[in-house]
């Protein structure tokens, strides 16, 4: 985010990180100093001991949501997309969709004299809640301002 700013050599305006992935959120919160042996520091790891309380792990169909029904199902397996294998397994991420609902697809900032207003421990985060499958995830980051 930082080179996107640099390099648009805006001064003032806005920033706007934004995933299009329903089961992703992009969020802002502060950085942590601690982490635990994974490399997770303590704050995140506290989010998701906190998301597996209110939304636990979809393992099996119709059990804990409803959700996929069989027309989602059938929808899902005629997609050609590499990034959605037709296996009805892959579906099983209700989980991550509600996850990422919580927590949110955007954050915006503002710019000010070419710095993005972060504060001092403030980061952006990117998280993916789908375990189903491994695929490329996109973050968009649309800037609009001046350049004075």
């Amino acid at each position: 985010v930082m080179s996107a700013i640099k390099e648009s050599n805006i001064k003032n305006g806005l920033c706007l990180v934004q995933t299009a992935h329903t089961t992703c959120s992009v969020y802002f919160d502060e950085y942590m100093h601690d982490t635990n042996y994974y490399g997770d520091d303590y704050l995140t790891v506290d989010i998701d001991h906190l998301l597996d309380r209110l939304v636990p792990r979809q393992t099996t169909e119709n059990f804990p949501y409803l959700s996929p029904g069989p027309k989602h199902i059938a929808y899902g397996m005629k997609k050609t997309d590499p990034n959605y294998p037709a296996e009805k397994w892959s579906m099983l991420n209700t989980d991550a969709h509600i996850r990422a609902d919580l927590l949110g697809s955007n954050v915006t900032l503002g710019i000010k004299d070419g710095r993005l207003m972060n504060g001092s421990v403030g980061s952006i985060y990117f998280v993916d809640f789908d375990q189903t499958r491994e695929r490329n995830r996109i973050v968009n980051i649309i800037l609009v301002g001046d350049d004075k």
